[in-house]
């Protein structure tokens, strides 16, 4: 596949740091992550601090969440069911940083193949 092509198939959203690494699973996880390991989001709308809360898993670790001033876009498509919506990889480890800046992650819209096929048809 072309650059360019792999360019138009994701756009990007967002870089942040992942809040609360400290207080979760973070420190089990961090020996295995690597730069572009791939992250899930999983919506949390029982969380009683933050009413637009997604949590970040590597594996069955959660890692902890997307920071407030981040989460609330991406929590109403997860909301809507557009799981498969969000691309999310690490994009910085830096070991000897206080422990809430040591993993950065990239947050990626994909493409929605079926969506872009459709409407070139008509």
């Amino acid at each position: 596949m072309k650059k360019e092509n792999r360019q138009e198939m994701k756009r990007h959203l967002a870089n942040f740091h992942i809040a609360g690494f400290a207080y979760w699973d973070g420190c089990e996880a961090f020996e295995q992550l690597k730069i572009g390991t791939k992250l899930n989001l999983v919506r949390e709308e029982d969380n009683p601090f933050d009413p637009y809360a997604v949590a970040i898993y590597y594996k069955d670790f959660k890692l902890g969440f997307i920071p407030r001033a981040s989460n609330q876009e991406i929590s109403k498509y997860l909301d809507m069911g557009w799981d498969d919506l969000y691309e999310v990889r690490v994009t910085r480890i830096t070991p000897d940083a206080h422990p809430e800046s040591q993993v950065e992650v990239v947050v990626h819209i994909k493409r929605n193949i079926l969506m872009s096929s459709t409407c070139r048809d008509k």
